[in-house]
This record gives structure tokens, C-alpha cells and sequence, in this order.
């Protein structure tokens, strides 16, 4: 059977259906009334142009040139590559999975099919998924995926948990595995294989590694408590570290809400159970005084260690508030009052550290608590007066907003969110005057195209015009909210 026709089968199946044109039909005051009928077409010539023109299988990557003769994700892209990292695949088909939800539109479900078994053709063996993938037979080799072609056993099985990769794309594909009813099989087979290797790499203390072919070994990874390590390198080591216990870049806080996402969808126990002792984790990496904060990446022995050339050892002003934020979430979700014990020294210290500008540094030094910074050429230093301009060394201060939700948690008690029902979008002014803009600015082919150039080739080559998925999600989203909100009207 068709893909197409299996799309159109389901949302027979569970009662979803476009709008009518005469459901647009009421005009609204101040709103021109055609508006909606307007929305309504550009999003399925917007959602068919991203679909038919632009996917490769229903796959994406971040940004193409206007005549889409060039692409790409964090790297450059050929034709044949989508990427998995957002704003990649996962987030493009969770903003078509979102706009069918909201307007039961089946050309977003359609195109939403499409990038779900992209992304499961894009599997590897170990159960995540790569940064990208391969759709060229020849380069698809060079990965052990599970759908054929694939290479042999020495052929890349590398998964990440690095910038919610292989969360993001179980996400997704959880939410399109509740809304089409598990009618999915390939999908829901890709699903519990995925969540399945997660739960096999989680460590025995509760972390995950930063990327995993195979489960661990528990003798090697001690279950202990954050310390400070006796005497640690002040440079660089140049070793691998993706083996290291990481909460860099929300790696660690995204597995956890992944994990939490498949108890509320599936009501498995074993993910509940992953996700309390995820949270758990979070509570035994907090350091000791005098920083009962957090680091980005720990070794196996819960000591704060190297990552990149500009990550040292150190305790860390943005991933602690992450830290903090994802704790929260564990109190809600899991009810549990425990987690939010480390929150009350935790927000002093940081508060005690802010920098003369009410910001935090990136690092802090282990006990001295001196900010650390990297000159261009990454000698690491105290001064912040040759910093890299690649990476962010000072930190906003969400301090204040994290303490009124610590506050209203502990003044509340436990409110999961996954037993509330998300609101119902509400037409007003802006929403009105959003979905003019986007409406105004799409072409004739079904196109947002913007001012700018792809990063890793060129103006010279791309021009200074290109298509973003970035702006596809956001737009998509403004035309899906105003249309639910006409009807609710």
C-alpha cells in the first residue's frame, strides 16, 4: 500500500478531517474575510512545496539556496542527506504533526508520514541516530543502519545524544505514534527499538553517555557521587570524551524528557523508572561545597573532566540552570519533593556568582570559583579580553525566572503536565495580524524565501536568498494556531 493512501486510511480511520471552506467562512471584526481562506491555502501549498520540492524521502536539513540546488545541516549536504539534528527533520515534522493536530489538515499528516519513515529509514543499529543521514545507496554504507543498504559491522553504528539528535527524532516520532493511534507499525517498531537502546546505555548511576554503539559495561562506570578531583590537567588532553557523563548542551535533560514522553504516551513502568533515575543522576552530579552546582560532562569516576579543547573541567553557569529547570520538571512529572532539594544552594551559589555585568561565565574554576575563559588561540585564562567569538564563554542569568518556578512548585505541590490538556489556540489581534504577514510574504510556489547565505559555502555560489526550515517551522505553526482559533471561533 501506498504511503499516501495509508495517510488518508488513518485519518479516515480516527474521524480527522480537513476544514471546509464554510468552516472559514465567519468573518471576524477587524479581519479581512477571506483571511482564512487565505491561511488555509497557503499552508497546503506551503506544506506541499516543503513535501514534494524540497525533502529528500520527507527528509530535511536546515537551509537550501532559493533555487535548491544547495543545502545544509551544521555541515554541507548533498542532495541524498537530511539531518536529524533540529532545526532538522524531527523539528520539521513535529511542526507538520503539530499543524495536522491543530487544523486536520491531511496534507500535513501526509507530509508528517513522509519525514517519520525518513527517520526511520535513518536508524542505526545501536538505536539512535546519527547527525545526519544517508539516502544515496552508495553512502549509505558508510552507516550501519537498520534499513538496507546498509554498511557492515565496521560501518559507522554511532548514536548521539549531542544537540537532542536521537531525542528529538524519538520525540517526534512518539507524538506521531500517539496521533495516528500506533497504526504505524514500521514507525512503532522504530519507536520501542529506539527506547529500548536508550534505557540499555543509560549507566548504572542513572547518566548517559554523550554517544553510545553498545551497552555499557556496569563495572566500569561506579555509582558515586560528584567529587572535586585531586589533581586534573590544566590543558587540553586531546582524548575522545563521549563517553563522559553529559549535561553539555541539555543532552542529559533532554534523554530524561524523552523517556518521561514514553511513560505518559505508552505507560511502560521501565520509563518511568529510567526517567526517575535519570533525575536522580542530577542529584549525585551536584558538586559539593563550595559550588553545589553542576559541570557539563563528568568521567566515570563523577569527576568534572575535559570535553572539547574550550570545555574544561570546571562548574558550568548555563548547564547548572538547565540543570535546575529539568529538576523541576522531575518534581512535576515524577512527584516526587526530593528533587527539588539541591535548589535552594544552588541558586545562592549561583547568585553569588554572577559577573559584574549580572551574567554568568560559561566556567567557573573548581573550588576557586574564578570565572575561566580561552584566548583565540585556547589558552586558558582569567581575562576575557581575546575571547573565541565561536562559542558563548558568559551566560544569561535566568536565575530569577528559575527561582519563582522553584518558589510556585514548592507552593503548589506536583502539577504534570501530562495530565493537563494544552489550550485551545485564542484568535486575537496579533495572532490576526501574524497570520496576514505570513500569508503576504509566501510566493506563488508555496515559498518563504529570506535575506541570507548558507554558512558553509558561500554568497558567491548561493546568492543572498535562501529557504529555511527554521522559517517554514515558525510560519507553519502561526498559519496552524490561527486557523484552530477561527474555528473555535
Amino acid at each position: 500500500m501506498r504511503r499516501r493512501e495509508f495517510c488518508q486510511q488513518i485519518g479516515s480511520a480516527i474521524g480527522l478531517y480537513a476544514f471546509s471552506r464554510r468552516g472559514y467562512a465567519l468573518p471576524i471584526t477587524g479581519q479581512d474575510p477571506a483571511l482564512p481562506r487565505k491561511a488555509h491555502e497557503a499552508l497546503v501549498r506551503a506544506v506541499r512545496f516543503f513535501d514534494e520540492q524540497v525533502s529528500v524521502e520527507g527528509g530535511y536539513v536546515w537551509a537550501y539556496s532559493e533555487d535548491l540546488r544547495f543545502r545544509e545541516g551544521e555541515g554541507p549536504a548533498s542532495p541524498s542527506t537530511a539531518w536529524v539534528q533540529p532545526p532538522g527533520s524531527p523539528s520539521v515534522g513535529m511542526a507538520l504533526l503539530n499543524a495536522f493536530r491543530l487544523t486536520k489538515e491531511p496534507v500535513c499528516l501526509q507530509a508528517a508520514t513522509r519525514t517519520a519513515h525518513a527517520l526511520v529509514k535513518g536508524q542505526l543499529v545501536s538505536g539512535g541516530w546519527d547527525y545526519r543521514i544517508e539516502f544515496s545507496p552508495d553512502l549509505r554504507r558508510n552507516y550501519r543502519y537498520r534499513q538496507p543498504p546498509s554498511g557492515g559491522e565496521k560501518a559507522r553504528n554511532l548514536s548521539t545524544l549531542d544537540d537532542n539528535t536521537t531525542q528529538s527524532a524519538l520525540q517526534f516520532l512518539i507524538e506521531f505514534d500517539r496521533t495516528t493511534g500506533m497504526a504505524d507499525k514500521e514507525v512503532h517498531e522504530a519507536v520501542l527499538y529506539g527506547l529500548n537502546s536508550l534505557l540499555a546505555v543509560q549507566r548504572p548511576n542513572g547518566g548517559w553517555p554523550q554517544r553510545f554503539s553498545e551497552p555499557p559495561r556496569p563495572e566500569s562506570y561506579p555509582d558515586v557521587p560528584a567529587s572535586y578531583p585531586v589533581d586534573g590537567p590544566r590543558q587540553w588532553p586531546g582524548r575522545p570524551y563521549y563517553d563522559c557523563y553529559t549535561l553539555n548542551d541539555n543532552a542529559h535533560n533532554d534523554a530524561l524528557k524523552t523517556v518521561l514522553l514514553a511513560w505518559r504516551v505508552y505507560g511502560d513502568e521501565r520509563y518511568r523508572v529510567a526517567a526517575q533515575r535519570a533525575a536522580e543522576f542530577l542529584l549525585k552530579a551536584q558538586m559539593p561545597d563550595p559550588q553545589p552546582a553542576w559541570a557539563q560532562q563528568y568521567d566515570a569516576q563523577m569527576h568534572p573532566c575535559w570535553a572539547r579543547k574550550f570545555e574544561p573541567p570546571a562548574i558550568s553557569g548555563g548547564e547548572s540552570q538547565g540543570v535546575l529547570r529539568a529538576l523541576i520538571l522531575a518534581f512535576h512529572e515524577l512527584e516526587e519533593s526530593r528533587f527539588l532539594d539541591p535548589l535552594p544552594r544552588a541558586l545562592a551559589y549561583l547568585e553569588r556568582s554572577l559577573l559584574p555585568d549580572g551574567k554568568l561565565a560559561r566556567f567557573y574554576e573548581l573550588k576557586t570559583n574564578r570565572p575561566l575563559y580561552f584566548t583565540q588561540d585556547y589558552q586558558l585564562t582569567y581575562s576575557d579580553a581575546d575571547l573565541p567569538t565561536h562559542y558563548a564563554f558568559k551566560v544569561d542569568n535566568d536565575i530569577g525566572s528559575i527561582r519563582q518556578l522553584y518558589e510556585r512548585a514548592r507552593r503548589t505541590g506536583p502539577q504534570p503536565l501530562g495530565k493537563k490538556e494544552a489550550p485551545s489556540p485564542a484568535l486575537s489581534p496579533d495572532l490576526v495580524r501574524s497570520a496576514e504577514q505570513v500569508v503576504r510574504q509566501l510566493d506563488e510556489q508555496g515559498r518563504w524565501v529570506e535575506k541570507g547565505s548558507l554558512k558553509t559555502i558561500g554568497k558567491d555560489q548561493t546568492g543572498n536568498r535562501i529557504i529555511t526550515t527554521r522559517t517554514f517551522i515558525k510560519n507553519i505553526g502561526i498559519l496552524a494556531q490561527y486557523l484552530a482559533a477561527v474555528r473555535k471561533e
